[in-house]
């Protein structure tokens, strides 16, 4: 009898915990089918390795079992639609190797293993460059996601570089934000003297290292002042800020598009802190001239080269 009762209880238990496994929501909902809820409003990251360097770099570690590039990008081509489908929100991230192999040495984690590599691609995606996955072909996802990448490089390296400056010696001023409030000021000035139209800037200025190159897009309407996205904004002024610092021969070129007319390139050279207007056969040459070979390069038809107009003599005189 003791041992049929325990066997009774034994089973009675036993049979409280299957049901409680099934246990359902108010609405009927099971465990799994809010499980399922839960994951579609959890976002996922992909960490890419965009091209066959990288992706040979990672094939040095056991645990990464993929050996063709092409099958790889076609695998996480199907991850990313997977995913889509099931309504997660979705974005992707550059993977670099290099980076990667720093990171899990300074967190001494093993850098052979899938749970670490999870992990480094949940750090980049909260600080690196990520494109949001929306449906569109991955060798169109690819170049944009590299584009801003780089673009978040130049603005982290324009930074660091401003920063590193320190307060001037005459007067105690931080010479890295000066040189920013400069620059903001200039970006305004330069968008408002162009009036309406859509406008595409870019701003080059050289550094010891390398040739730092920013591109800025906006709109702007006959009634309002331009539309610009921030992050672009900061990064221009970054770049054209660290050529006031450093009082490099940057240069600033603005192309104007208008419907019912063809568009106008404009064009100024960084001088003493202001931005010098350029001569239009000065603008035509910088313009039809191939930066890496200094060859000639034939004109666009339709395209309109224009000296670069005054952007005002109400700017603020230079600090430094």
């Amino acid at each position: 009898m003791a041992q049929t009762s325990n066997r009774q209880s034994s089973n009675k238990r036993t049979g409280n915990k299957r049901a409680g496994n099934k246990r359902s929501a108010p609405d009927g909902r099971t465990g799994t089918t809010m499980r399922r809820s839960l994951r579609r409003e959890a976002p996922s990251t992909i960490g890419l390795l965009t091209d066959e360097q990288d992706f040979a770099a990672m094939r040095h570690y056991a645990t990464f079992t993929f050996d063709d590039h092409s099958v790889y990008l076609q695998q996480v081509e199907g991850l990313l639609k997977a995913l889509t489908a099931q309504g997660v929100h979705t974005t992707v991230a550059l993977f670099d190797p290099e980076e990667y192999a720093q990171f899990c040495a300074e967190s001494d984690i093993v850098a052979d293993s899938p749970a670490s590599r999870s992990r480094f691609t949940a750090e980049i995606a909260g600080i690196g460059a990520t494109v949001t996955y929306t449906g569109q072909p991955l060798a169109g996802l690819i170049p944009l996601l590299v584009s801003r990448s780089v673009r978040r490089a130049t603005w982290e390296y324009g930074t660091m570089l401003l920063a590193g400056l320190g307060e001037c010696a005459d007067c105690g001023q931080d010479v890295g934000r000066a040189a920013f409030d400069r620059a903001s000021h200039l970006l305004l000035r330069v968008l408002e003297s162009a009036g309406p139209g859509t406008h595409h800037l870019v701003c080059s200025t050289p550094t010891e290292n390398e040739q730092l190159l920013a591109a800025l897009h906006t709109d702007r309407d006959a009634t309002g002042p331009a539309r610009l996205d921030s992050a672009e904004g900061a990064e221009f002024v970054t770049v054209l800020a660290v050529g006031i610092a450093l009082e490099r021969r940057g240069g600033v070129v603005l192309r104007t598009s208008a419907a019912g007319a063809p568009d106008r390139v404009h064009g100024w050279r960084l001088a003493r802190g202001g931005l010098v207007p350029l001569t239009a056969g000065e603008v035509f040459s910088a313009y039809c001239t191939d930066a890496d070979t200094g060859d000639p390069v034939s004109p666009e038809s339709g395209v309109e080269y224009c000296a670069g107009f005054d952007i005002g003599a109400d700017e603020p005189e230079p600090h430094h």
